[in-house]
């Protein structure tokens, strides 16, 4: 049980994780299904609730539609009854008046009721042993006919003075076309001569007047009205009363003559709505039949419905939630591509104040957020070019006394060995020296300075080492007046004497070459010294010292690199080049400027 409470628990972490990095789980998301499953469930259920009422109610309005319907069919066919037994009453008081049935004037009036009613077949006046007395339209009884064996003769000696209705027949009493009929029939006692005799009145109705009237009702499209005998369960009308005598159709007759009201019931695999009514004076039963699937399309039209109004619902709820949840993060979606603009180094954006009010909250604090830490930015910037110009200052304070020390050491030397022409030079060249280094406190200058104050360092260096080295420079001369850093050449000569050639025993060369390429200034300086291993030339770069012990260590030549890859970018510095015992090469990359960009480089400097 525990490892499986852990197998979930470690599905449901993966699932998080995943939906976390997935747009699933962003907030236009999360409002959009959210608020769509909100209403979908909602309207589910009230759409479930209402299909059940719906159906509910088309249910109840079908069945009381199918009995109003049934009790229609039972009113018309008990007013048919009951005037055809007005009808009866009034035959029975022409034929019959006064214990006699002849004369002229009953046969006119019989006639009259005949030609006046078209339902009327015949009326038939039999003795209690089927002679026949009186008849009309006139006609023989066929020999065949067995009247005392028939229904309606039976009834009517079993129980004198009792109309009984017989059930639809052929009508075989008399030669001619053969019709469907009911039978009225009376066993009537009259007195006749002074005595009692029994007959039997007869009158067939036409059929079809019954037939009509349960035609006339509809039941959806293929419901249908039946009619039964109360007594003995036989079918009295059917609309596929061929069908009924041929066997290939049933109806469930016992179930309909104990039922009252309505039931339901299965015939070939359909299910049916029954609703019975019986017919009062007659005996008889109306069955309606109604199908329960057409009675069901009320409720898939009502499904169907539903349906339809629920997916337009959904789909205006959707597109009403995008609308709503685009609205309120399209703010936020701003304010992360400034973040990420932000995480590029790109300080200077500012978010709209606009949206709700939370977001205008953090739109306001992020905009404060990002100007302090601009303000900061340039603070450190300024405080880290400060501290660089002051530790520049400060190592050419380090280095200044220390030549300017060995410089005059050297010059004392020489006006105690009367040397003056070279005295004269070297002061010329230190004062020279000097007044380039200050360059009016400018920190960009001509190529043209730089190659002379290089010249001058070399000229006092060359006779402060007793010219154990010669030098060379050559530049350009279209290049001349382009603009440099200061002070750029003369760290790379010194490291040259003092760790390259100031231990060679054979004479030191120096080579300075100045020209351009494409559009970068090149500074080439060569010597022919002892040269550096691969470890001391890449830790030049890195601020390693060049020597474990000795004069300088090589920071110099690091300050220079950093210097001219602060002013002039990450693409600029020195590259080295150096073999054991064959000498060093050091390059100088920075780009062309011309002499009318000084202006700005320095208002950039003060800056």
């Amino acid at each position: 049980m525990r490892a499986f409470a852990g197998r979930m628990g470690q599905l449901w972490l993966r699932l998080r994780s995943r939906l976390r990095s997935s747009k699933v789980s962003s907030i236009r998301s999360i409002i959009t299904w959210s608020f769509s499953i909100f209403i979908v469930l909602v309207l589910t259920v009230m759409a479930l609730l209402l299909h059940d009422k719906f159906t509910q109610a088309a249910e109840r309005s079908a069945e009381l539609t199918t009995r109003q319907i049934v009790d229609q069919v039972s009113y018309n066919l008990e007013d048919y009854v009951r005037s055809m037994s007005h009808l009866y009453r009034a035959i029975e008081e022409h034929m019959l008046r006064d214990g006699t049935w002849e004369g002229e004037q009953v046969d006119k009036q019989l006639d009259t009721l005949l030609s006046s009613r078209e339902d009327i077949i015949s009326i038939t006046l039999l003795d209690s042993k089927g002679e026949l007395l009186k008849n009309r339209p006139t006609a023989d009884l066929k020999p065949s006919a067995h009247v005392t064996q028939q229904g309606w003769f039976q009834s009517a000696l079993r129980v004198p003075d009792h109309l009984s209705f017989s059930l639809p027949h052929i009508q075989n009493m008399y030669a001619g076309p053969y019709k469907w009929v009911v039978s009225m029939s009376k066993g009537i006692t009259v007195r006749q001569n002074g005595q009692d005799r029994q007959v039997i009145l007869l009158v067939d109705i036409n059929f079809k007047q019954m037939d009509e009237l349960s035609r006339r009702v509809s039941l959806g499209q293929r419901g249908y009205v039946y009619i039964i005998d109360e007594s003995a369960g036989n079918i009295v009308y059917h609309p596929q009363q061929q069908l009924m005598y041929m066997g290939l159709k049933s109806e469930n007759i016992e179930q309909a003559l104990v039922a009252t009201g309505s039931y339901e019931d299965e015939a070939d695999g359909q299910k049916r709505l029954n609703t019975v009514k019986s017919v009062a004076n007659i005996g008889w039963k109306i069955v309606g039949v109604a199908y329960l699937d057409e009675i069901m399309t009320t409720r898939q039209e009502v499904n169907g419905y539903l349906i339809r109004v629920l997916l337009v619902v959904l789909v205006l709820v959707i597109l009403v939630s995008m609308l709503l949840s685009s609205s309120l993060t399209r703010p936020i979606r701003r304010m992360e591509r400034k973040m990420k603009a932000v995480e590029r180094g790109d300080f200077n954006v500012e978010l709209t104040i606009q949206g709700p009010l939370e977001v205008e909250r953090l739109s306001r604090r992020f905009n404060l957020m990002v100007n302090k830490i601009r303000t900061l930015m340039n603070e450190i910037i300024h405080e880290q070019e400060q501290k660089r110009r002051l530790e520049l200052e400060a190592l050419q304070a380090q280095i200044n006394p220390h030549f300017l020390y060995n410089t005059l050491n050297s010059v004392v030397r020489m006006v105690g060995m009367s040397r003056n022409d070279e005295v004269i030079t070297m002061i010329t060249s230190l004062s020279r020296l000097f007044r380039i280094s200050l360059s009016k406190g400018k920190t960009i200058i001509t190529v043209r300075e730089e190659l002379e104050h290089a010249h001058h360092y070399l000229t006092i260096q060359q006779m402060r080492f007793k010219r154990k080295f010669r030098f060379s420079i050559d530049a350009d001369e279209d290049i001349l007046d382009c603009l440099t850093l200061k002070l750029v050449l003369q760290p790379l000569i010194e490291n040259a004497i003092v760790h390259g050639i100031e231990y060679h025993t054979e004479e030191g060369c120096i080579e300075i070459r100045v020209y351009r390429e494409k559009e970068m200034l090149v500074f080439r300086i060569m010597d022919n010294g002892v040269g550096m291993t691969a470890e001391q030339v890449s830790g030049l770069l890195d601020g390693s010292p060049i020597v474990k012990s000795g004069a300088g260590s090589g920071v110099a030549v690091r300050n220079v690199h950093d210097r001219i890859r602060l002013y002039y970018g990450k693409d600029c510095g020195l590259e080295f080049e150096s073999e054991l015992e064959e000498g060093t090469t050091v390059w100088i990359r920075i780009p062309i400027q011309c002499e009318r960009e000084e202006g700005k480089i320095h208002d950039e400097e003060q800056g």
